[in-house]
């Protein structure tokens, strides 16, 4: 499965309304669990199983926790039973389908 998500705390306090430091420690939870991975200006996207990709969310959602007084979680997924690689292989697919149209 794949699962795009943004985690993001509210009522952090800060002026400015930057919430870096806190995406930093969800986007480091996410890298150190070893799963496929790869994160943008908006969204990270994780693949691997239901039960260690929920996992991964909760705990990069309990990493952002201590950096405000309520935490956003915006999530999509893409439930495909017997695909892998398609962090990947679905761009590459995109990718090709654009040129073939070109």
């Amino acid at each position: 499965m794949l699962v795009a998500f943004s985690v993001a705390p509210s009522g952090t306090g800060r002026a400015d309304g930057s919430v870096h430091d806190a995406v930093a420690a969800a986007v480091r939870v996410v890298r150190e669990s070893g799963l496929p991975n790869r994160t943008s200006s908006m969204f990270t996207e994780v693949e691997g199983d239901w039960d260690e990709v929920f996992e991964v969310v909760k705990r990069a959602t309990e990493a952002v926790a201590p950096f405000g007084s309520r935490v956003s979680l915006v999530l999509k997924a893409d439930i495909r039973p017997g695909y892998a690689g398609e962090l990947d292989g679905k761009v590459e697919r995109l990718e090709q389908a654009i040129s073939d149209a070109g």
